[in-house]
């Protein structure tokens, strides 16, 4: 039996946490964690706790989710692509049918609500995996 000798897992030098993360865990897109609501470290835990609101920690991996600052970056993305759809599907539905402002607020009040919910925690969840991906934080300034 001497062709089933065990893989070691490599000692790394620097055990900081980002080296620790590549030897532990595989590498995981943004787009598969952060639009699914998992943890942009394992891809298992899950991301919120509420709707919108940011769990402590993963219950998965531990990971600290204290690094997320999605801030208002999802809402604006949010905001100009359902204004985008909505305007233009209502200026096509008014000069192609011209119907009543009653229609127009049955049609497209719904449809900013449906869409703006719809797309607002995949795209916080997103937003966070990126931050989580590219190592983001907060600026500082070099002292001089």
């Amino acid at each position: 039996m001497q062709g089933l000798q065990r893989e070691q897992e490599p000692v790394l030098s620097d055990p900081s946490p980002s080296h620790r993360d590549k030897a532990i865990y595989p590498p995981l897109t943004p787009a598969s964690t952060g639009l699914h609501g998992r943890c942009p470290r394992c891809g298992e835990g899950r991301l919120f706790s509420g709707f919108l609101q940011v769990a402590p920690r993963c219950g998965n991996c531990g990971l600290d989710y204290s690094f997320s600052d999605a801030g208002d970056g999802p809402a604006v993305f949010i905001m100009l692509i359902v204004g985008f759809i909505v305007a233009f599907l209502a200026l096509y539905v008014e000069f192609t049918f011209q119907p009543p402002f009653w229609v127009h607020a049955l049609l497209w009040i719904p449809l900013v609500f449906a869409l703006a919910l719809g797309l607002l925690r995949p795209a916080k969840g997103l937003m966070i995996a990126i931050q989580y991906r590219h190592k983001a934080e907060e600026g500082r300034l070099e002292q001089g």
